[in-house]
């Protein structure tokens, strides 16, 4: 198939803020939408703002809202970061972070492993960590993973493992990279101890991991979301 996303169309694809990015530079951001997240923005977002003036390009995926990042979302990220390295003649290693929440976390985590240029660094908010587990967690959900992945040529099971962050862990599919995971103790939609606590545990390498007290799913107060913005910069910036 044609490739259909350009410079010239990219913004019918993504939300991007290089044009307001400061020179040099100096990395990518991927933020990934959570579950049902349809948004196109005309406008730059304030996080956009943020890293632009920190000479990062920040891409929001328009991907498909009930993606979970299947194969197609994962070549879907990789196309846009292409178009951006190409327009601005950018270096193969330059950072690129992979960013989240809930489902957006678990688009964020997984991308990390499957990336054609693998991020540096992996920064979520409240991540849904196991897809199997997920799929009983709330009867909205087997809807959306079944709409995700019930093409695949393999069982459900199967398929749902291989974009399930814990189970790629335990198999050693998860790259070596910077992990910083927040999530949120009173989360009711994706319960902390059976996804980010197991999660971290499995993980091979050091991971920077903040439980956010008296919080609810992805709402992280002030100085969590500060914290969650400096990663994002700290990783481009460490050589």
């Amino acid at each position: 198939m044609e490739k259909l996303i350009t410079y010239p169309t990219l913004r019918n694809f993504a939300y991007s803020n290089d044009k307001i990015c400061r020179k040099p530079i100096r990395g990518i951001a991927l933020s990934f939408f959570g579950l049902g997240g349809q948004s196109m923005f005309d406008e730059d977002t304030e996080l956009g703002v943020f890293l632009a003036e920190k000479g990062i390009i920040l891409i929001i995926p328009y991907t498909n809202p009930w993606s979970w990042m299947n194969r197609q979302a994962v070549a879907y990220a990789d196309e846009l970061i292409d178009v951006v390295m190409v327009e601005y003649a950018l270096p193969e290693n330059i950072p690129v972070i992979s960013t989240g929440g809930s489902m957006g976390g678990q688009s964020a985590l997984v991308y990390t492993a499957y990336a054609k240029r693998t991020p540096k660094a992996c920064i979520t908010n409240c991540p849904v960590c196991d897809l199997p587990y997920h799929f009983t967690e709330r009867p909205d959900l087997p809807r959306t993973l079944y709409s995700a992945f019930g093409e695949y040529d393999c069982s459900l099971e199967k398929a749902l493992r291989s974009a399930s962050p814990l189970h790629l862990a335990e198999a050693g599919k998860m790259p070596g990279v910077l992990y910083t995971i927040f999530h949120c103790e009173e989360d009711k939609a994706v319960n902390k101890q059976m996804h980010s606590d197991r999660f971290v545990k499995a993980l091979p390498c050091p991971v920077q991991y903040h439980a956010v007290p008296e919080h609810g799913h992805c709402d992280l107060p002030e100085e969590f979301r500060a914290m969650y913005n400096e990663a994002i910069v700290s990783a481009c910036m460490e050589e």
